[in-house]
């Protein structure tokens, strides 16, 4: 079997070859809200989302230069790799004063071995004065990744999830960004209430036609203390199956150009707060059947050609 670099042009593999050696990313967390959560725009979050895991009082999060001490000891000696990108991965990381956002940015930038900055956000939480900071930072040199949760380009399908915002502004922020020619990485989500295969077609045609440097996919998994789960229990939701997922991942590597960087093509949810599906707690059993789906496809491919 080809491996899944082979098949899709990976992050990993894409800063394997522009650093010349691997590089890794350490999650972190800033103790950031949410403003689908804090009423500016909601309250209770996304119907996906855990909420029994957020508590603003009682969420205490170690030093930034301290949770990459810890990321980076159980890197290296899983994998070696001695370079790494800051993650800031918990919730939005750009929903707050800009003169706090540039301290903890710098704080990880200041760490020797730390290269760059992935920045996970909503689209509604990307004033220009933050496109500017990160800008910045790509002017000094560093590996700077803007990344946008989109999960679907239907608006009803936002609204049902109540994600508390559309297309539009998704739209708005990733221009945006582009006009600061910052790099973007699109997050999508496969399987959200009502849609199907089609729906995610034609969600990334709409990422693709704006324009996009990456992409993230993963299946809607059901976790305890959402509403989604609630809705699962009454049988109102139904997962999709491993290979209606499989099938929706290799199709859309099949319309993505090969310029267009595959960040991350499953997710896996813990096991003690996963409902359903079950295999998604199974991460390499869902990439290597991708990758299997994928070269049988091309195999395919060449027999008829």
């Amino acid at each position: 079997m080809t491996t899944l670099s082979e098949q899709v042009t990976t992050f990993g593999q894409y800063l394997l070859n522009r650093y010349g050696e691997r590089v890794h990313k350490i999650a972190l967390d800033a103790a950031f809200t949410c403003p689908n959560r804090d009423g500016s725009k909601g309250i209770g979050g996304c119907t996906f989302c855990n909420n029994v895991s957020f508590s603003p009082n009682g969420r205490q999060p170690k030093p930034i230069s301290e949770q990459i001490e810890s990321g980076r000891q159980v890197i290296r000696k899983r994998t070696g790799a001695t370079k790494y990108l800051a993650y800031f991965q918990a919730y939005t990381n750009t929903y707050d004063e800009i003169d706090h956002l540039a301290q903890l940015y710098g704080e990880a930038l200041a760490e020797e071995d730390v290269i760059g900055l992935s920045i996970g956000t909503r689209p509604d939480c990307v004033p220009d004065a933050v496109l500017e900071l990160l800008a910045g930072y790509q002017e000094e040199g560093f590996e700077i990744w803007l990344e946008l949760g989109l999960q679907s380009a239907f608006d009803e399908t936002l609204a049902k999830v109540n994600r508390g915002h559309g297309f539009a502004e998704y739209a708005d922020s990733a221009m945006r960004a582009r006009r600061f020619d910052l790099k973007v990485c699109t997050h999508m989500i496969a399987g959200l209430p009502g849609e199907t295969a089609q729906h995610a077609r034609e969600t990334l045609r709409n990422v693709l036609e704006l324009g996009t440097d990456g992409l993230k996919l993963h299946p809607l998994h059901v976790v305890k203390g959402t509403q989604l789960a609630n809705a699962y229990r009454q049988g109102d939701y139904h997962p999709l199956t491993m290979e209606e997922y499989v099938n929706i991942a290799a199709d859309l590597v099949e319309l993505t150009p090969p310029e267009v960087i595959w960040h991350r093509l499953t997710g896996t949810a813990s096991e003690t707060i996963l409902l359903a599906p079950n295999w998604c707690a199974q991460k390499w059993r869902v990439l290597n059947a991708i990758t299997i789906e994928l070269q049988q496809r091309r195999a395919l491919h060449r027999q008829v050609a």
